[in-house]
């Protein structure tokens, strides 16, 4: 599990064929890796994945097929959101998170609300699929980023897309990769862990007694 709070901006530095997947070489800030072994699970970009070696200076991870047929940014180099997996102990600063990303989103705007505010305006169209479980100051993960969505638009069906909007702080934005997203880009979605279960919940009959 995880809470969608990236701890640190990694490089994916080498990308090597493996079977019909891929591992991946990824470094990390000095002393982020102290307290991780082979087996952990880390976040990248918002997919959960088990780490299979480990040193100083990075890590690296095998990537099969399926999760690449199922996730965005992990197959080019370059920067991306890390997360170790959340602790019992550890602060709930964002929400649950599982790390199983449920649908690709692409960038439809993205800029400063205005001059005098200190926010940016990042409008996702999602899969209608998932409009389902996104709600007015729900959340939702975005590449790994816990983030409050601020509208819901259902009115264009007939493209199977679902719009939702996000005001991002200067701390977001200099603190995770969402910074280059630019219009056009896809995203990797996954959508609130309880919303899930109320709509799975919803959608059959309670047995009566």
């Amino acid at each position: 599990m995880f809470t969608g709070i990236i701890s640190a901006l990694g490089q994916i530095q080498a990308i090597t064929p493996q079977g019909d997947g891929l591992q991946l070489r990824i470094s990390t800030p000095l002393n982020y890796l102290d307290d991780v072994i082979v087996g952990d699970s880390i976040a990248i970009q918002g997919a959960c994945m088990t780490v299979t070696q480990v040193d100083q200076a990075g890590f690296t991870v095998d990537i099969s097929r399926e999760s690449l047929n199922k996730t965005v940014g992990l197959a080019t180099l370059g920067s991306v959101n890390l997360e170790k997996a959340l602790r019992l102990s550890d602060r709930l600063g964002g929400h649950l998170v599982s790390g199983h990303v449920d649908g690709f989103g692409e960038v439809m705007h993205f800029a400063e609300v205005s001059s005098k505010d200190t926010s940016w305006l990042l409008r996702i169209a999602a899969p209608a699929e998932l409009a389902q479980f996104l709600a007015y100051k729900g959340s939702i993960v975005v590449n790994g980023v816990s983030l409050t969505v601020n509208l819901v638009n259902d009115v264009i069906a007939e493209q199977a897309k679902c719009i939702i909007d996000i005001n991002i702080i200067p701390h977001t934005l200099q603190n995770t990769t969402l910074a280059a997203l630019k219009v056009g880009n896809q995203v990797n979605l996954e959508v609130d862990l309880i919303a899930r279960y109320v709509a799975r919940i919803l959608g059959h009959k309670i047995p009566s007694a």
